[in-house]
């Protein structure tokens, strides 16, 4: 495993367990409610009532690093479920009804008190229903009204101008099921709903993205990366699943800290860095050791992904007279934002040329249609943009299919026959 550079990435995940392990404790132990939710969903409004959440993706993203994702997987096929299912949002299901098969992380997941999602996916509401029937959990899911209008460069409307950008009939609809998802976060908790703290909590969450917006233009101006992607993953995570928390800001800014000192004193993540990747897509979470493995011999290192990337354009809304319409422009375009043209290749295009990449590669993973849809625009965007691309075609919890010195090979293959060679072609011009 790679070293972990930042002493607050160590924090971080000390943090994370802690809390986990804290949660298991309220709720076998105080009977205090819980939430399983898709990581699209409105935290914020679990959060203003007190009620923590899991994220699917996140338990997917542990299940995967502890090693399980083959024999959780290899037992929901025997069980019936089809070789093609989203393996990203139903290995969190498969832990649950194949947990004989092998102990889950951290002593696993307690019954929750309600799970939600946001129906984004085909497969999303048979897999939180099944998953809901196995813990006798009320299952809520919410619509995802598709946009109408897509404007040019989303990112410098967002802030400010998100009632504009997002469709007032939209946000109405939104705050309609957030309305509908609040009476049962009320029903679970036996407390009423305090739209105040919901502002607070928001204008946090700005803070918190404020930090991180540091980080990322540091990353971008440093003559060197700061910090690996896997870092920058490991803290904006930590703190997204519990994002305008006292933890979460104080944490962030922590991150920013430790980062402008590293760019103050000239510490690179690798210091022999002469090229710059960008990786398109969710973590490969089951080979996080792939982000690293090309630092020696090419001086390649990853500096981008969407996670602290997104923070930033995605999460900030300025103007929290109405926070719960606020928080719905949030919500409601987050595919569009992320993986659909034109928006999705038109901002990873953009981010790109901020940070000064010399190639990208792009994770398609079979069995998650979403986050796959644009990722043939996104490739063509790049390439129109000079920045040559490598598909990856993989899953990211899924280990079974995952051929590690194969992949490594063909990296090496595509750095030293395409991206080498454009760079110094550039360097020679």
């Amino acid at each position: 495993m790679a070293e972990k550079q930042l002493e607050c990435t160590v924090a971080a995940a000390e943090h994370q367990k802690a809390w986990f392990a804290g949660l298991r404790r309220d709720v076998f132990e105080n009977q205090k409610p819980y939430a399983i939710v898709q990581a699209d969903m409105p935290l914020e409004l679990f959060q203003a009532m007190d009620v923590p959440v899991v994220s699917n993706q996140w338990w997917a993203a542990i299940t995967s690093a502890k090693r399980l994702s083959p024999l959780y997987l290899d037992c929901m096929n025997a069980k019936g479920f089809h070789e093609g299912l989203c393996r990203y949002c139903s290995l969190p299901l498969a832990s649950t009804l194949c947990g004989d098969v092998a102990p889950a992380p951290w002593g696993g997941l307690p019954r929750p008190a309600l799970m939600a999602a946001r129906l984004t996916c085909d497969c999303i509401q048979r897999v939180f229903g099944i998953w809901s029937e196995a813990f006798g959990t009320e299952f809520i899911a919410l619509d995802a009204p598709g946009a109408s209008e897509l404007p040019p460069r989303w990112w410098e409307l967002s802030r400010y101008r998100w009632r504009e950008l997002f469709e007032e009939h939209r946000l109405d609809f939104m705050v309609a099921q957030f309305r509908r998802l609040i009476g049962s976060i009320e029903r679970i908790t036996s407390k009423e709903f305090d739209l105040e703290r919901l502002r607070c909590l928001m204008e946090g969450v700005n803070r918190q993205e404020e930090y991180f917006e540091e980080v990322r233009d540091l990353i971008c101006t440093a003559p060197r990366t700061p910090v690996r992607m896997q870092e920058q993953v490991s803290n904006v995570m930590a703190t997204q699943w519990l994002r305008g928390s006292e933890w979460a800001i104080s944490h962030a800014r922590r991150f920013r800290d430790e980062v402008k000192a590293r760019v103050e004193q000239n510490i690179a993540a690798c210091p022999g860095e002469r090229l710059r990747l960008m990786w398109v897509g969710a973590g490969l979470w089951h080979d996080m050791d792939f982000y690293t493995a090309f630092e020696a011999e090419h001086g390649a290192v990853f500096v981008w992904s969407m996670y602290l990337a997104f923070g930033p354009d995605g999460y900030i809304r300025y103007g929290l007279d109405d926070p719960m319409k606020a928080l719905a422009s949030r919500t409601v375009s987050m595919n569009e934002q992320l993986h659909n043209p034109p928006w999705a290749n038109e901002w990873i295009v953009e981010q790109a040329k901020q940070h000064r990449i010399d190639a990208a590669l792009v994770l398609t993973p079979l069995g998650t249609r979403p986050s796959a849809t644009g990722n043939r625009f996104i490739e063509l965007g790049l390439e129109r943009a000079g920045i040559p691309v490598l598909p990856i075609f993989a899953d990211m919890a899924d280990a079974r299919s995952w051929d590690a010195a194969g992949m490594r090979r063909k990296v090496a293959q595509f750095l030293e026959q395409r991206v080498e060679r454009a760079v110094a072609g550039r360097n020679v011009e």
